[in-house]
Order: structure tokens, then C-alpha cells, then sequence
């Protein structure tokens, strides 16, 4: 069902983008994109079949406006951009980084999906992204948390404002991504060994894992204003 539709990934340049564009691409889409990283659109290109890429702030609402205005109409966005994660005690945050923490995350998302409306052809859809922190929040997570609220409302809304544009979310607890590089190694591999021996599947999950359901989000021609939890079970225990 994707074979010949184009697709926009806005963040697919590394970690679930890249596997959502890799999928794709394999089921026949034109798949185009979009990240800050020209080194890494280049590199995201090289295994990506029938790919193209653009490399732009996607805080810059000009700079995504200009970039919708340019390619025309396509089927299907996708929106997984996003930053190494903010962790901190409430008494310790920053609130001047916090508030950037939602440029990318949030407000980027919204500038997204507003520059690109006009030009999704009918039946097309909308894939945001979220994250299990809105369900199940950490010490330390306030801030995460609060993002991922935010897109699931958001989600909620833009599925009723845009119809017949579907509007869905994937939901993800925890995948082995780019996002915790600022973790360092050795804290990072415990945290994902003990994650893992208490999610009901066993294992923290590889980005392909997650990529799938936004596929089907995109497939789904029935759903719209839905998130997906796909944690390995996380949000049970």
C-alpha cells in the first residue's frame, strides 16, 4: 500500500527516521529526508533506495515552509526529530533549557505539520512521535514528560482539525538510539540491562522494532487521533 507514495521524514536521517525511511523505501515508497545534518542526510541517502534529502534547522518555521513550498504535494509525513534527552531534578533544571527542549520536540513538530498540510494528497496521514515518559515518568523527567503530554494532545486535536487527514502517534518506551548519547557508555548499557530484565519481551528495542508501526499508521486508512504504545510491555511493570 506504500508502493509509489512519497513520504517526508522529518528526522530520518538516524535512529527510528532512518528505519521508517529504510522500511518504506522497501515497500516501493519515494521517500524524502530531512534532517539538520547534511553529513548525515548524505550518509542516510546511501541506504535509503529511490531517496532524496534535505538538510535544514527544523526550528526555523521559515526554513520548513520554505522546504513544503518547494516539494510539492506527497502522501504521507512523518515527524521523529529530536535531541539527546533532558534529565534532571526539579530543583536542579533549567528552565532556559527547558524551554528549548520543546523547540525541536514540540514546536517543531507543530511548524511541521502546518507547513505540510497543503500539501498532502487525499487519503494521507501524519505520523507523530511521542513517548512511553508521558505514561510512566522517572525522577527526573519532568520535562520529557511533559513533551510527550503535549504531543498526544496535540495529536488528538490536529486528527480533528485536519480531517480527512489522519493524525496518529507512535508511543515508544525504550529503544537503543542516538537519543541517549549523552548518557555515558557504561551507565547507558546498565540502564538498557536493566531495562530489559524487567520488560515482559526481554530487550530494549532496535529502532526497526518501532519503525514498523509507522507503517501501519500510514497504511491504516481507518485510524486517525490514535497512539500506539509500542514499550516491549513497559508500561505494565
Amino acid at each position: 500500500m506504500l508502493n509509489k507514495t512519497r513520504i517526508v521524514i522529518l528526522g530520518g536521517s538516524a535512529g527510528i527516521g532512518l528505519s521508517v525511511a529504510q522500511r518504506a523505501a522497501a515497500e516501493g515508497a519515494q521517500v524524502v529526508i530531512v534532517s539538520s545534518s547534511e553529513a548525515r542526510v548524505k550518509e542516510a541517502l546511501a541506504s535509503v533506495p529511490d531517496s532524496v534529502g534535505h538538510a535544514l534547522d527544523l526550528r526555523s518555521e521559515q526554513a520548513v515552509r520554505s522546504l513544503f513550498d518547494r516539494l510539492g504535494p506527497f502522501d504521507h509525513l512523518v515527524y521523529t526529530a529530536g535531541e539527546e534527552l533532558l534529565f534532571a531534578p526539579l530543583a536542579e533544571l533549567d528552565l532556559g533549557k527547558a524551554r528549548q527542549f520543546f523547540e525541536l520536540r514540540y514546536w517543531g513538530a507543530l511548524a511541521a505539520v502546518k507547513a505540510a498540510c497543503p500539501q498532502i494528497r487525499q487519503g494521507g496521514s501524519v505520523v507523530l512521535t511521542g513517548g512511553l515518559a508521558g505514561h510512566r515518568p522517572h525522577p527526573g523527567f519532568a520535562i520529557g514528560s511533559s513533551i510527550c503530554g503535549a504531543m498526544e494532545a496535540l495529536t488528538r486535536a490536529l486528527a480533528v482539525e485536519l480531517a480527512p487527514i489522519r493524525v496518529n502517534i507512535v508511543t515508544p518506551g525504550f529503544v537503543d538510539t542516538e537519543l541517549w548519547s549523552n548518557i555515558p557508555e557504561a551507565t547507558r548499557k546498565q540502564m538498557f540491562a536493566q531495562a530489559a530484565s524487567r520488560l515482559p519481551v526481554g530487550h530494549v528495542a532496535k529502532p526497526i522494532e518501532i519503525a514498523e508501526h509507522y507503517l501501519a499508521f500510514m497504511k491504516g486508512s481507518y485510524v486517525t487521533g490514535q497512539r500506539l504504545i509500542v514499550d516491549g510491555g513497559g508500561a505494565l511493570v
